[in-house]
C-alpha cells in the first residue's frame, strides 16, 4: 500500500471516529501534497507525485511545526504548542522510524564512502546519497554540518 492510499485510509478512519484533531492533520497533509501535485503538473512532471516526494512533504511539515512549538513556547503560550506537537505526532505516524545518532553517523560513513568524498567540495555528492536513501528518517539541517566536519 502506497504513502497516499495510507493517508486516505487514516482520513476516511477519522472521519468515522470523529477525531478532530487527527482529521485536521491529515487534511493538511493531504492539501499540502495535491499541491505538490499541481506543482509537479505545471513544470511537466508526473500527475501525482510519489512517496518519496511525500515523504519530503510531510518531514518540512514536522520540521515547521516543531519551530513553530518552540516560538509558541518560547512567547509562552502553550495550548498551541502542545496542538503544534499533537500535529507533529500525526505526521509522525506516517514517516519511517527516525534513525538513531549512532545510525546516523553509520550512514554518513556509508554515503561518504560510496559517493568517493574527499573533500569538502564533495559534500553535496555526499548530501544526495543521503536524501535518496534516507528521506524522512534523518533531519538534514542536523547532518550537513556532521557530513562537513567528517570531510574537513
Amino acid at each position: 500500500m502506497s504513502l497516499r492510499e495510507r493517508l486516505q485510509t487514516a482520513l476516511k478512519e477519522a472521519m468515522k471516529a470523529k477525531a478532530a484533531d487527527r482529521l485536521s492533520t491529515l487534511r493538511l497533509i493531504n492539501a499540502a501534497i495535491k499541491d505538490r501535485d499541481i506543482a509537479s503538473r505545471g513544470e511537466g512532471g508526473p500527475e501525482m507525485v510519489g512517496d518519496e516526494a511525500i515523504l519530503a512533504i510531510m518531514g518540512k511539515m514536522v520540521k515547521q511545526r516543531h519551530e513553530s512549538a518552540r516560538a509558541y513556547e518560547e512567547g509562552g503560550r502553550l495550548e498551541l504548542a502542545e496542538k503544534e506537537l499533537a500535529e507533529i505526532s500525526v505526521i509522525e505516524d506516517f514517516l519511517p522510524r527516525q534513525l538513531t545518532a549512532e545510525e546516523v553517523e553509520i550512514a554518513i560513513k556509508a554515503a561518504i564512502a560510496e559517493a568517493g568524498a574527499t573533500s569538502i567540495r564533495d559534500m553535496g555528492k555526499v548530501m544526495a546519497v543521503l536524501k535518496g536513501k534516507y528521506t524522512g528518517q534523518m533531519d538534514f539541517g542536523t547532518v550537513g554540518p556532521k557530513v562537513k566536519d567528517l570531510l574537513a
